[in-house]
């Protein structure tokens, strides 16, 4: 019998043994503390919050709606150019398919719990659009609301530029809670400088080319530069603006300015 005796006593020996192992560094720290002077803790200390994960190009892009964004802003005017071509030039039904997808588009949204940012402003720009057109009874003036729109923005913009308070940089210390702090670093002010700059161009750009088919009554031709100097043009701009701000800053300074945009625009679970 004396064997499991030996066994059960080599087994609480090794048991003994991870005890002290585990505890150890516990027993060591008490010690250290004591010999300082200081009580040993009774409870660990709170874990201090984890600090968000760093970022990548692809959550900020995300953040600001991905493409789905872009699809939610166009659709509506390219359901437009379709049915009114479709419908043998019937401004009414063409208006009315336009503002049903606008509407179906902002329904979805909302049964997926997704960002409704971008599908209320293009919902609100469909609408007011279509209400001058069908006042007016002209296909064409379904755009007048845009060109003014881009007239507005673009002079909005470049403004805010000259006066050295780019609206980039404004809706940074918005979002971020920092004020105006931006403005004392020359390379935000220079970075969300530029980065406005980009988009006065858009808005150059797109008034250049569609307010002499505006006048010209060239509506097939109207319609085809809205879409492409809406979708894909606005993808471009933000292309060449995240591409501008990023070569205007240090690489650790882009880092931090990304990551606070990004988790503060991506959209709280």
């Amino acid at each position: 019998m004396a064997e499991p005796t030996s066994r059960r006593d080599q087994v609480e020996d090794d048991l003994q043994e991870k005890l002290v192992e585990i505890l150890q560094p516990e027993v060591e720290a008490a010690a250290t503390q004591l010999a300082a002077g200081q009580p040993a803790a009774e409870e660990p200390a709170a874990a201090e919050p984890a600090k968000p994960a760093p970022s990548s190009d692809k959550d900020f892009f995300q953040a600001l709606g991905g493409w789905g964004a872009l699809l939610d802003i166009g659709l509506p005017w390219i359901a437009f150019l379709v049915a009114y071509a479709a419908t043998d030039h019937k401004l009414q039904q063409a208006l009315l398919i336009a503002v049903g997808i606008a509407a179906l588009i902002a329904v979805v949204r909302l049964v997926r719990k997704q960002p409704l940012r971008n599908v209320f402003g293009g919902f609100i720009g469909v609408l007011i659009s279509a209400f001058v057109a069908n006042r007016t009874g002209n296909a064409k003036d379904f755009y007048v609301p845009g060109l003014l729109t881009n007239l507005g923005y673009g002079a909005l913009y470049l403004l805010t530029v000259l006066f050295r308070w780019p609206l980039f940089g404004v809706l940074y210390g918005v979002i971020t809670q920092t004020g105006t702090a931006w403005r004392r670093d020359p390379a935000l002010l220079k970075g969300f400088s530029r980065a406005t700059m980009v988009f006065v161009g858009l808005f150059a750009i797109r008034l250049i080319v569609q307010v002499p088919l505006y006048f010209t009554g060239s509506l097939n031709a109207l319609g085809i530069a809205k879409i492409g100097l809406g979708l894909p043009f606005y993808a471009l701009a933000i292309w060449c603006a995240y591409t501008v701000l990023r070569g205007s800053m240090p690489a650790e300074k882009w880092s931090e300015t990304r990551d606070a945009i990004t988790h503060l625009l991506r959209p709280k679970k």
